[in-house]
């Protein structure tokens, strides 16, 4: 059952090998010599001489084989029974009768399952590949009708198709349900030109122009609501089951992929369709089944060498025995000659075939990823999913991954006669000009119809320290302690309270006049998330920002974070990163550092680490080029989910590994020593395959 077909996550074809066609060619080169080998949609399609489909084959097959058995087998069809005398005696029958309907029923059975295994075996040999897995199933099956096992060479073809079916059946399965959930990119948009509303391709569709999507239609493109509010299910590209509310008032940002529930939506088109959020999905989970896991690796290596040793130890079975008997003990070679050897040469060809690991290993892999999908964790390749199933240690981001990465205004803090409002109104005014965050945030908090038509003299905006403006003649200063001082205002040094966030002070004409405080809020999540992976088995929880000191140390005491390093530029992550991927327990215990930031400036870190996971990232392109994870909102609490599906897939893939060479190795002792026979050799060739196949299966579900 060792089919080399290669896909992607999508089903494109890259590569074919099978026993179905024995053709081989690569993605995009047209076939010589082989019309019959189609491809269709990217996939590979061999019809050659195939009037019925497998299953059908199998049915027929089986129906027959279980015919011929009963008439070997059933005391009325023997030869000397009063049915077959008398057919002998009314037709002139021989007393051979009954073997020769067997035989043409074995033999109609046998032609109609393995027929094309030995075709595809003879393809193979002529193409180079003498120790496929067709080739020992027709060297096995073609023996046993040799040694006169007719009922066992059937039953080798019949079982070995049926595991085709079941292995076909789990593979279809699996990619169907990554099809399904990526099944979101829309066909169409309806477009505003002149006017009038056009239906047109979204490729067709310029940024800056505006579509409309009623209810219940799916969002062709990225953009912003201009007119017009609703419920949007974002299932399909984030995970999340509740309908995120939005609207033209809020400027809120739809992704293609998105489905309009409720209202009539209007959208200003952002990113061209290539760009889109569903367009960059699917092309993630198109490239990563091409990054093979070591696990997965080792099995390809382990099918190349293992194939040719059991094949010349088979023969060493069927050759070396029967010499040495007939050396040594000529009254037991009489007992246990050439075709005792044979035969169990034979079953030892059946069962060493290393199908149940080369089939089962890469669909748990392939498995996981779909698991991982399905909780809106994207996943670039199979390695990733044995990194993150390692992990020890996580190394965490604030603005924007821990925290929600939008400021507020959190404290007022008045002093020497000045009220809330009064600083609040002054510290905006002297702002009004940046477009610094904090400033941002300030606006946010004060507005008034007043603001606008304020006079404001020489702004001034020290980079790294505050504003220095005059406001109705007032000389105003806002900016952090070491502006205060660098500007010799005395007083904002008496508050020693620890804050979570930044602290802007203000200053009226020399005078300390207080500070806002304004703080990022922490996720609803986060908190438990880092308990759980706690729980999970992660050694080390550490935090990496840019923030001040006394507020990244806050906001790791509140969420149980074990270290933080703050007030680092970017390339200090990347070094903080190596030197923890340089501790010597990480190194000696082999185990892998996973790093979960957002944005551009944590690209660099996310490239570094072993497993770059980028959250809430479907807005930073530099983000998702630099992870190997893509968390498809904003919940930190989806890297559990992608941990426990990353080591129940490796539990599989483990299982399927000891349980497929234990099996194996001791059907093999059994039979060489004569204590097995076909019929065990073909439950630990086929009989295992689709134990494992099925074990692989169970990664989908939750």
């Amino acid at each position: 059952m060792e089919h080399t077909h290669e896909h992607n996550h999508l089903g494109e074809h890259i590569h074919c090998d099978c026993g179905h066609c024995g053709h081989e060619h690569e993605h995009g080169h047209e076939h010589e010599e082989h019309e019959s080998c189609q491809h269709e949609n990217g996939d590979c399609h061999c019809h050659e001489e195939e009037e019925e489909t497998p299953l059908k084959k199998i049915l027929l097959s089986f129906l027959i084989f279980v015919a011929a058995l009963l008439v070997e087998h059933l005391p009325m069809f023997a030869a000397d029974s009063p049915l077959m005398s008398s057919l002998a005696k009314n037709f002139s029958f021989t007393n051979d009768f009954p073997r020769l309907i067997y035989g043409v029923l074995y033999l109609a059975a046998f032609l109609i399952c393995g027929r094309d295994v030995v075709k595809g075996a003879i393809r193979s040999i002529h193409k180079g590949n003498v120790f496929g897995e067709q080739f020992l199933m027709t060297v096995a099956s073609v023996g046993a009708i040799f040694v006169g096992e007719f009922a066992e060479a059937v039953a080798v073809m019949l079982f070995y198709n049926l595991g085709e079916f079941v292995q076909d059946y789990a593979v279809d399965r699996s990619r169907d349900s990554i099809s399904a959930l990526m099944d979101i990119r829309p066909d169409r948009a309806t477009v505003l030109r002149d006017g009038k509303e056009i239906v047109v391709s979204p490729e067709e569709v310029q940024i800056g122009e505006v579509i409309t999507v009623k209810p219940g239609e799916r969002v062709p493109l990225d953009g912003i609501i201009i007119e017009g509010k609703s419920f949007a299910d974002t299932s399909a590209l984030t995970g999340e089951s509740l309908p995120r509310q939005v609207s033209a008032e809020a400027k809120s940002e739809v992704l293609a992929g998105f489905v309009n529930q409720t209202g009539l939506l209007k959208i200003k088109v952002t990113k061209s369709y290539g760009e889109s959020a569903v367009s960059r999905i699917l092309n993630l989970t198109e490239k990563a089944s091409e990054v093979k896991a070591k696990s997965e690796k080792f099995i390809a290596r382990f099918a190349r060498v293992y194939t040719p040793i059991v094949c010349i130890a088979a023969l060493a079975v069927a050759v070396l025995p029967p010499l040495a008997l007939n050396f040594f003990a000529p009254e037991l070679f009489a007992k246990y000659g050439w075709s005792v050897w044979l035969y169990r040469a034979l079953t030892f060809l059946v069962v060493s075939c290393p199908c149940a690991l080369v089939i089962s290993v890469p669909l748990a892999f392939f498995c996981g990823i779909g698991s991982a999908s399905k909780s809106g964790v994207l996943i670039k390749g199979s390695n990733f999913v044995e990194v993150l199933s390692k992990a020890k240690i996580a190394v965490f981001d604030k603005t924007g991954t821990l925290t929600k990465g939008i400021f507020d205004v959190a404290e007022v803090n008045p002093s020497n006669g000045m009220t809330a409002d009064q600083l609040l109104a002054i510290a905006t005014h002297a702002e009004s000009y940046s477009n610094h965050p904090i400033s941002k945030s300030l606006k946010k908090a004060h507005h008034c119809v007043l603001c606008d038509a304020l006079k404001i003299l020489e702004p001034e905006e020290i980079s790294g320290f505050g504003i220095r403006a005059v406001v109705e003649g007032k000389r105003v200063c806002a900016g952090n302690a070491k502006f205060m001082e660098n500007e010799k205002i005395t007083g904002f040094e008496n508050d020693k309270r620890k804050v979570a966030g930044t602290i802007v002070h203000v200053a009226v004409d020399g005078t300390y006049c207080g500070n806002i405080v304004i703080s990022d809020q922490e996720k609803e999540d986060s908190k438990q998330t880092i308990g759980s992976l706690k729980k999970l088995g992660i050694k080390k929880t550490v935090m990496l920002t840019g923030d001040t000191e006394a507020s990244a140390s806050l906001v790791a005491e509140n969420l149980g974070i074990d270290t933080v390093y703050a007030e680092l530029l970017p390339e200090d992550k990347v070094q903080k990163v190596e030197e923890l991927m340089n501790d010597s327990l990480l190194i000696r215990n082999h185990a892998p550092l996973i790093f979960v930031g957002d944005g551009i400036n944590d690209s660099p870190v996310l490239a570094r680490a072993d497993a770059g996971i980028a959250m809430g990232a479907l807005g930073s392109d530099a983000a998702i080029e630099a992870a190997d994870v893509v968390i498809m909102d904003d919940k930190p609490s989806r890297l559990l989910d992608a941990i426990k599906i990353s080591r129940r897939t490796m539990s599989a893939v483990w299982q399927n590994i000891y349980f497929s060479i234990g099996i194996k190795v001791a059907i093999m002792l059994l039979n060489a020593i004569g204590l097995g026979n076909m019929w065990l050799a073909v439950f630990g060739d086929v009989g295992v395959c689709i134990l494992a196949v099925a074990n692989s299966a169970r990664v989908l579900k939750k």
